[in-house]
């Protein structure tokens, strides 16, 4: 591994390849304010902002802390300010102008920001750049792809974790903040970032039994063998008993890159009805890592799995109960748990190399239990690669 500072020659890339979309979106520049694109773009992640001009060199803007701002990012032309609101002053010192149309990121600027900014600059107009950062940051480079590789090995050391030290008599959420706790002493960051602002990132999902057969769990029990009632994700306070499903979800993230991982495992044995259900999961996964390919269109690939869960009798519990099922079957992932583009219904637009997904085929069965697997892969020149390195199998602890 490196030294976890992104090279000059990917920031100048990234920095050239959003140009060309500022450009074609007809804007005059880009401003980064989120901190996920400021890194991405910059290589830093102090607090700042930075600006992107449709040519020439960008300017950023590190309000805390320069000095460190200084050793992380490759960008030359970097300056100090004590407030925002000497932004638009610094930027029309530096290149004698404001911009006429600038692209904000429209997708996760809150609105009272937006408008706070609207005033600060009084320029001409306001585009929204989010899908021309997404397009960019979408296809991953040699670079990140060997930090997500990193990344993977280290998921694989606390899957390994958990094989060992799964244990009946520990409640789900107990059992979870063991193998944080392990995943932490590795380097695991242990803050997942999403996009989303409904939405948290959660390192640890285990549903055993028939945890995982609720959906909304807000009837569960406030104590003993329930479920958490506050809140329907995570770990609860059920205990986990030896012959049962236990379906194991986590993410790990180290330099910034995600790996988000789905295996299922038990203590003993495993049900019958469950070991089939595990065994599909990983044969439909299979069916979606052999139709990927560049240029074969998502929707293509979603429905491909669709076929394949009916084929192998579970057409009911794929992707949820009836009723209540999702219509993607994996996610975009890398400096965000969760980032476009989406393996989901309607989705016309193509795969390319160097796009990268977490793939999770799963099934829910109401009241008894859900099964499945998630792995991470690139869509390479030719098909696809696994990243990740945790077996697709099912763990049996005897």
């Amino acid at each position: 591994m490196d030294n976890g500072i992104t090279p000059s020659y990917e920031i100048g890339q990234r920095i050239s390849a959003v140009q060309k979309g500022i450009q074609a979106a007809g804007m005059d520049a880009l401003f980064i304010a989120q901190r996920i694109d400021l890194f991405y773009f910059s290589g830093t992640a102090q607090s700042g902002y930075l600006f992107i001009p449709a040519q020439g060199e960008p300017l950023l803007l590190i309000k805390k802390y320069l000095p460190r701002a200084e050793k992380e990012t490759s960008v030359k032309n970097i300056t100090g300010i004590n407030s925002v609101k000497e932004v638009p002053g610094k930027i029309q010192d530096f290149y004698g102008r404001l911009p006429a149309i600038m692209g904000i990121e429209f997708d996760v600027m809150p609105v009272r920001e937006f408008h706070f900014l609207k005033d600060l600059f009084r320029i001409k107009d306001y585009k929204d750049a989010s899908e021309l950062i997404h397009n960019v940051r979408m296809i991953k480079s040699e670079w990140e792809i060997a930090q997500m590789e990193h990344t993977a090995m280290l998921s694989h050391k606390t899957f390994q974790f958990i094989e060992r030290e799964l244990r009946p008599g520990l409640s789900e959420i107990e059992f979870a903040g063991l193998y944080e706790t392990y995943a932490r002493s590795i380097g695991h960051q242990a803050r997942l970032r999403t996009r989303d602002y409904k939405n948290e990132g959660y390192n640890w999902h285990i549903l055993s039994g028939e945890s995982g057969g609720t959906l909304g769990l807000l009837d569960a029990p406030a104590s003993g063998e329930g479920t958490s009632p506050s809140f329907p994700v995570g770990g609860g306070r059920k205990i986990i008993k030896e012959n049962e499903p236990v379906m194991i979800d986590t993410g790990f993230v180290y330099n910034g890159y995600h790996i988000d991982e789905t295996r299922m495992f038990a203590i003993g044995s495993m049900p019958d009805k469950a070991m089939k259900a595990s065994e599909a999961a990983i044969e439909i996964q299979n069916a979606i890592l052999e139709k990927a390919a560049p240029g074969v269109a998502i929707e293509e690939v979603y429905e491909h799995s669709l076929k394949k869960a009916a084929s192998l009798g579970y057409e009911k519990q794929y992707l949820g109960p009836e009723g209540h099922k999702v219509v993607f079957i994996g996610h975009g992932i890398g400096l965000e748990l969760v980032e476009p583009p989406f393996l989901a219904h309607k989705r016309n637009d193509p795969l390319k190399p160097g796009m990268v997904f977490s793939t999770e085929p799963k099934l829910v069965f109401m009241n008894e239990f859900s099964a499945g697997i998630e792995s991470v892969f690139q869509v390479t020149e030719t098909g696809t690669k696994l990243i990740s390195r945790v077996p697709a199998k099912i763990f049996i602890k005897k």
